[in-house]
């Protein structure tokens, strides 16, 4: 068994092993999601942000008592060798499910305690419960890959604005007042006592000094804040929405350069397809 370089955590993440790293020793680190004690045997499904790696703890192995007593969402590192599946224990479901990791030694990185609600599985959770203990709730595997899905799709409308010539700029937060339509948030300057800053509603006023000074296309994944009741399609108080600016340019312009962003953006992200652009044009 060849040894595991000296990386103090690990030296693969918990979705790259496969067939081919069999016979070596690696070293994983993550969260315990889930144990299933077989009496002679204990396994533990280790998580991290890339995928799960089943690990097998033997008896006469120092770290299966350890492992007995971890509990689940505790931070471990393992250092162990891979091992095929049986043919009946291959799991087609996770990129990993060909093979396994006999432990030879776990180190508790972080211990758990008993947690509010479980993590692995799609249980249903009261929402107050979930916001309390946001940092288990973005543990969960569909809402973590939803923050995943929200940063590949900010990406993906950067990658096309920029390839349509857009300049990305960030604006000022504290700033004078713009309104947009709602009341702003307020915040009162040290320095100039009796005065305040307003958080921006919109850059509207930055944009459009950008055009100005003849930037010619502006865009900004802009975080905007108008103290607002709730609304169905987003947070009160705040929310980030495409800013968009552009110089010499008719309402035709601003269609084709925004309907390449939509149409692309969904066809890559979504299970069924939008029209190619030209989107047909309502009177």
């Amino acid at each position: 068994m060849t040894e595991p370089s000296t990386h103090s955590y690990r030296t693969h993440t918990c979705a790259a092993l496969t067939t081919a790293h069999v016979g070596r020793a690696v070293r994983l680190a993550g969260w315990v999601n889930r144990k299933r004690d077989h009496g002679q045997l204990l396994f533990i499904d280790l998580r991290d942000h890339y995928g799960v790696t089943q690990c097998v703890f033997m008896p006469e192995s120092s770290a299966f008592t350890l492992a007995e007593a971890v509990r689940l969402e505790s931070v471990i590192a393992v250092t162990g060798r891979v091992i095929a599946r049986t043919e009946e224990n291959v799991n087609p479901a996770l990129p990993t499910g060909q093979v396994e990791v006999v432990v030879d030694q776990i180190d508790v990185l972080s211990p758990a305690e008993t947690l509010p609600f479980q993590v692995a599985g799609t249980y249903d959770i009261p929402e107050e419960q979930r916001l309390r203990y946001r940092f288990l709730d973005l543990r969960r595997e569909k809402i973590h890959a939803n923050i995943v899905l929200r940063s590949r799709v900010i990406a993906a409308v950067r990658r096309r604005m920029q390839e349509q010539g857009f300049l990305e700029f960030q604006t000022p937060i504290l700033t004078s007042s713009s309104p947009e339509g709602a009341r702003d948030y307020l915040v009162p300057s040290r320095i100039h006592p009796g005065k305040f800053y307003a958080l921006p509603q919109a850059p509207q006023q930055f944009k459009q000094l950008l055009m100005v000074a003849g930037f010619d296309r502006y865009f900004q994944i802009a975080p905007c804040f108008r103290d607002e009741d709730a609304r169905a399609d987003r947070s009160p108080g705040e929310f980030y929405q495409l800013d968009v600016e552009m110089s010499f340019v008719t309402q035709d312009d601003v269609f084709a350069a925004i309907e390449l962003v939509l149409a692309g953006v969904f066809n890559e992200f979504s299970t069924g397809k939008v029209s190619e652009p030209p989107f047909p044009r309502i009177s």
